[in-house]
């Protein structure tokens, strides 16, 4: 292998890891999310109702992205429940985490993508 493929392959790499790490990045780590989701916390579905449809987790409500500031307040009126947010990635949800907050609620996490979310509301992930 050449000098020039070994660097190539390390730049690719260095930014597979780098958009890893960014995704993650504000997510609630998954022991805490477990305590909080066994505790009672409000789960939030923010893909679209026919990504929901196809499959979500059980105590998860839909509310799309784009919906979630306008529908979570008449749900919702105490700005210090409990929510944990989820999607199909972990972008959406961070995205809806930050209108929430933008909101005034005080006690919003963003679990991630859909598969990260089922772990730590199952407790698999211990």
């Amino acid at each position: 292998m050449s000098s020039t493929s070994w660097i190539l392959y390390a730049l690719i790499l260095t930014g597979i890891l780098a958009f890893a790490i960014m995704r993650r990045k504000g997510q609630i780590s998954t022991k805490e999310g477990t305590e909080l989701a066994r505790h009672g916390a409000m789960v939030i579905d923010v893909r679209s109702p026919e990504e929901y449809s196809a499959g979500h987790l059980s105590q998860a409500l839909n509310m799309p992205v784009d919906e979630i500031a306008s529908l979570l307040p008449s749900r919702v009126r105490d700005k210090s429940k409990v929510i944990l947010l989820h999607c199909k990635t972990g972008l959406r949800s961070k995205k809806a985490r930050s209108l929430l907050v933008n909101q005034g609620y005080s006690n919003v996490f963003d679990m991630g993508s859909y598969e990260r979310a089922f772990k730590i509301v199952s407790g698999r992930n211990l």
